[in-house]
């Protein structure tokens, strides 16, 4: 599904990410932990175009994105989904909910879902089907975002970013900013939704139980280097990295 191979990339002679690479299978939820600044943010934002790599390559479905253009790009990116930390990235506070989550519909209408081309001439009806799928309800359509609590501007923005299935859906901190009770919530949602979809996670944290609870394998990241990579069953094994039992230890 996803391939990072080797990738490195620098600010200003401050080396971000060294050598990193990883895979992502198909179905399967592919755990990035670390502490803040250890570069997992920005291999996210080289995944999905934000930003380029220095060196190295990353592939989808054994495509290399750095080679692709113009309509051959677009095509690809159609396949990632991103969930950011911050709601606020992904939702515009110029426009009611429904028409944010719609978007990529309306810009992909090639990839709408089968189950929503019934209303594919109601852009706020497919919006309404997804807002269910992600617990939110008609109410809800003509808010907008400063409206909305924390979570459910979480939940639009789940909605917003699996609108065309893609293949990959990347979640950056996807939990780290809600309360403790909305975290557990969003984290089930995201499980329910990777089941029915059959889509693959990139799931990027700092919360170790977050990532165990979450993920099938875990890569451990510090200071740009990729230090441990492991299936969430053997996180507590003898054999773990140093820096991994402290992340285990302290439930950092």
């Amino acid at each position: 599904m996803l391939t990072v191979s080797q990738i490195s990339k620098s600010y200003k002679d401050h080396n971000i990410l060294s050598d990193v690479s990883l895979t992502v299978k198909e179905g399967e939820c592919l755990g990035l932990i670390g502490e803040s600044g250890s570069g997992k943010s920005t291999l996210a934002k080289l995944i999905v175009g934000l930003d380029s790599a220095d060196s190295g390559e990353i592939t989808i479905n054994g495509i290399v994105l750095r080679e692709q253009k113009g309509k051959a790009l677009k095509k690809i990116r159609r396949h990632i989904g991103v969930v950011f930390q911050d709601s606020h990235a992904s939702l515009n506070p110029k426009l009611p909910i429904w028409k944010t989550v719609a978007e990529p519909l309306e810009n992909y209408p090639e990839a709408i879902p089968a189950y929503l081309l019934e209303e594919k001439a109601d852009r706020k009806k497919m919006a309404l089907h997804l807002f269910k799928k992600v617990g939110l309800s008609d109410r809800h359509l003509d808010c907008y975002p400063h409206q909305l609590s924390g979570g459910q501007r979480q939940r639009a923005a789940i909605a917003r970013a699996i609108s065309i299935e893609p293949k990959l859906l990347i979640l950056d901190e996807p939990t780290s900013s809600l309360d403790v009770s909305v975290q557990a919530q969003i984290l089930n949602l995201l499980k329910e939704l990777k089941e029915e979809l059959g889509m693959s996670f990139l799931f990027i944290s700092h919360d170790i139980a977050a990532v165990r609870f979450m993920c099938d394998q875990i890569c451990v990241l510090k200071d740009g280097n990729l230090l441990d990579v492991f299936s969430s069953a053997e996180l507590f094994e003898d054999k773990r990295h140093p820096y991994t039992k402290q992340l285990a230890d302290t439930g950092y």
